[in-house]
């Protein structure tokens, strides 16, 4: 024999496959499938991090991701009024605060240094706290170290805006808002209804702007004498007013008369103002004695809902002057 085993001269069988390996063949062939995501692979480095995150979340207790919706605000819990000119405005005009914010080591200016003075000699508590902390406060409000915490709004019953008319012996003027939505809106619409002479503010209590610290800065602290109401449902709200004798008067840009030719603006009135992208909603308009437009070149679709409403009351303060 030769020194590999092999018997000399003889050709060397071939191999043949063993039993029960044609299933593994086939098997080596189709690949190990789709690669798995980094979190599942034993060397991922963040592994433990990314269970812990997951057993959070399965027992609720994980922190929203920044930029996360923010939980809606408790109807009683306080405002802020951020900024220094709105801050002193709002002082100046005695709206009602808790406590005056100022941020450590600020710039001092006489804004500042007038609100400190109008604070103490209010009563209203004055405390320094870090400009991280005056953030958060403000919930990122630009607030140039210097912020006004008021309490929650007190809102009217709306019939008692008709009352404050009835005791000053005067003609009723109402401002109701549908779906007005941005406070800003509202502290512009506040403003102009005190320019113009009216008792008061009506709002629904649900897809609402509220009287908060964007519609007190807004009002450059007209809001502190206007009375704001607020309705469980505006179109019950509306009826109770037609029943007491107000002519409803809807201001919407789909209108057929234009405001300065409507009748009743001398009349006991509530004007309705509707949102700058909807108008008026449909039961609302149904409650409306007239529907009026405010004439515009065609180049503008709308007007900003508080333009529109300082147009308006114009109009009615006008018309009754006459």
């Amino acid at each position: 024999m030769a020194a590999g085993g092999r018997a000399s001269g003889r050709p060397a069988k071939k191999k043949g496959p063993a039993k029960g390996t044609g299933g593994q063949k086939r098997r080596s062939l189709e690949g190990r499938g789709a690669t798995p995501p980094a979190e599942m692979r034993h060397w991922y480095k963040d592994k433990a991090r990314t269970e812990r995150i997951a057993r959070e979340d399965r027992g609720g207790t994980r922190r929203p991701a920044a930029g996360a919706a923010r939980q809606k605000r408790s109807e009683d819990a306080p405002e802020y009024i951020g900024g220094r000119n709105p801050v002193l405005e709002a002082l100046q005009a005695g709206v009602p605060a808790n406590a005056l914010y100022v941020a450590q080591r600020v710039e001092n200016d006489d804004r500042v240094r007038d609100s400190i003075k109008i604070a103490a000699e209010r009563g209203i508590a004055l405390l320094e706290v870090t400009r991280e902390k005056l953030d958060r406060m403000t919930e990122g409000v630009v607030h140039q170290g210097i912020a006004l915490q008021i309490p929650a709004y007190d809102y009217a019953h709306p019939s008692e805006l008709v009352e404050l008319a009835q005791d000053a012996a005067e003609v009723p003027l109402i401002v109701a808002l549908d779906s007005v939505t941005d406070p800003r809106n509202l502290g512009a619409i506040a403003r102009s209804a005190t320019a113009f002479g009216a008792h008061g503010l009506l709002i629904p209590s649900r897809r609402s702007a509220g009287v908060t610290g964007g519609a007190w800065k807004t009002s450059a602290g007209t809001l502190a004498t206007l009375r704001v109401a607020r309705a469980s449902n505006l179109t019950a709200a509306l009826r109770e007013y037609r029943e007491a004798g107000l002519f409803i008067v809807g201001l919407d840009g789909a209108g057929k008369i234009d405001i300065g030719d409507a009748d009743l603006l001398a009349e006991p009135l509530v004007i309705v103002v509707g949102s700058e992208g909807k108008g008026l909603g449909r039961l609302v308009r149904e409650q409306c004695d007239l529907v009026v437009r405010i004439p515009m070149q065609a180049a503008a679709e709308s007007l900003n809902a508080g333009v529109a409403a300082g147009v308006a009351l114009y109009e009615v303060a006008r018309h009754r002057r006459l």
